[in-house]
């Protein structure tokens, strides 16, 4: 066997699938554009060539493909949110995550694990009471626990943590994580084999436009003429929409996390805490992740700080004591753009062929399949889809706020 197996990889025959093409020049134009090569372009880009046929399409990477906010999240999985509108949407996409590896043949590594959330106020366990049924309803997994039952899920948790002891708890089933660079890959595999050219190492500077229309946009390697543009560029979409004069109530903070040294396995589900401020989880190397809220002020940059890391490691340390002789290893920040209802912005945009895909704070990952499939429908068709649809730029004007504060893993 050993001989075999090393005669087939020395053959000439041996049948190595090339992930990507080789990088090729701009062409003159293309039916579509999308600017930002993360998840959410890639799967939008991937849905176009799939279930429309549509692959005369540019994906512009101003860096490397899903070297933005993708690369810089904690990968958390979940659709337990506060609304209707936000279960519907984010239910759907779990239920996608679950079956990317075998669309892609390619490994995403996801881990359905659930995710606990814990309640330290008689308010808190109110408002969780609410959340679980609304959450039954529209199709998520996910229950109210009281702290026996928090005990044996979760042993070595601190369910005394100073002034906040834990009352109750929110156990999301549907709670999981996935590899965030293999999600991108893989979209981006299937793309490009379904024909649709990725361009990394393109920077979008400015566009042309002409009667309420794009017609073209101008890149460091040239302009490219387009039918329609779709925008998903994670913490910059303020500053590309400004460009075009297109207004919305959107602020960008930077976020930041960490992870220590790795461990033997002893924590499954995903841990947090509001009140907090914290989430903890164990990657399937053994590391710890830490995250919480964002930084206090806007700031388009992704920097670490010490006051951050302190007041992060001392509410991890609260949750569980015995971790506080762990050694940390790194520690990042992406960038979050924040809407005043917490809610992304998703479809139509004042001008006639720019399509929004922005606005998306701490949840922007988890929204990777069910966005990118959306956004393609609503290229290849004009029309929002019923499952986007309260999530319009316009619903900021029409007072039609889609209320998720208090939904994230940490409050912000």
């Amino acid at each position: 066997m050993p001989l075999a197996l090393l005669k087939y990889g020395l053959s000439s025959e041996y049948p190595v699938e090339v992930d990507l093409p080789a990088p090729k020049d701009l062409k003159p134009a293309y039916d579509v554009v999308i600017i930002g090569g993360g998840g959410h372009g890639l799967a939008t880009a991937y849905y176009l060539a799939k279930y429309h046929g549509v692959t005369n399409v540019a994906v512009l990477e101003k860096s490397y493909l899903g070297g933005g906010n993708t690369a810089r999240n904690t990968a958390v999985i979940r659709s337990n949110y506060l609304t209707s509108e936000g279960v519907r949407f984010y239910a759907e996409s779990v239920r996608m995550f679950k079956e990317l590896s075998n669309e892609f043949d390619f490994n995403i590594m996801y881990s359905e694990r659930g995710q606990l959330t814990l309640a330290h106020t008689d308010a808190t366990v109110r408002a969780f009471r609410q959340r679980a049924e609304v959450n039954k309803h529209f199709g998520g997994r996910t229950e109210m626990l009281d702290r026996q039952q928090i005990r044996e899920l979760v042993p070595c948790l601190n369910l005394d943590p100073g002034h906040l002891p834990v009352l109750a708890g929110l156990w999301h089933i549907d709670g999981a994580t996935a590899r965030h660079d293999a999600v991108a890959w893989g979209y981006a595999k299937q793309a490009a084999k379904r024909g649709v050219e990725i361009h990394q190492l393109t920077e979008v500077q400015d566009f042309v436009v002409e009667h309420g229309k794009v017609t073209a946009v101008k890149t460091n390697r040239g302009d490219v003429r387009c039918g329609c543009v779709v925008q998903a560029v994670a913490g910059a979409s303020s500053l590309l929409m400004n460009k075009l004069g297109i207004k919305a109530p959107i602020h960008t903070y930077p976020l930041q996390a960490m992870v220590t040294q790795p461990f033997k396995p002893f924590l499954d589900p995903l841990v947090s805490s509001s009140a907090l401020h914290c989430y903890v989880q164990q990657t399937s190397r053994g590391e710890i992740v830490f995250g919480g809220g964002s930084d206090p002020y806007p700031l388009y940059n992704t920097r670490s700080t010490l006051d951050l890391k302190e007041s992060l490691l001392a509410a991890a340390i609260e949750m569980f004591p015995f971790m506080a002789g762990a050694k940390l290893m790194r520690q990042w920040a992406g960038s979050t753009d924040m809407t005043p209802d917490y809610s992304p912005i998703m479809g139509l945009s004042p001008l006639d062929n720019y399509y929004l895909d922005a606005g998306w704070g701490t949840w922007g990952f988890k929204a990777t399949p069910i966005c990118g499939k959306t956004m393609a429908e609503l290229v290849a068709t004009g029309r929002p889809p019923a499952l986007i649809q309260p999530f319009a730029l316009e619903r900021f004007s029409t007072f039609r706020q889609v209320n998720e504060m208090g939904a994230t893993a940490a409050s912000h």
